[in-house]
């Protein structure tokens, strides 16, 4: 059976086991960016916002 190489999910090059999933600090650095700035969302159930109290209601 022959092992699948990973690639970076930033650019597509192959990882490096020092950053691994990724081939840098770069693109480990902007994935974590990419994060921060939301542009990743771990998906749940959806919120009807109407029905969520907001903080200076309660």
């Amino acid at each position: 059976m022959m092992s699948k190489k990973q690639v970076c999910p930033v650019c597509r090059k192959p990882s490096v086991a020092e950053f691994r999933p990724f081939c840098s600090r770069r693109c480990a650095d902007i994935d974590l960016g990419r994060w921060f700035s939301e542009d990743y969302r771990v998906p749940g159930p959806a919120v009807d916002e109407a029905e969520e109290p907001r903080p200076d209601e309660e």
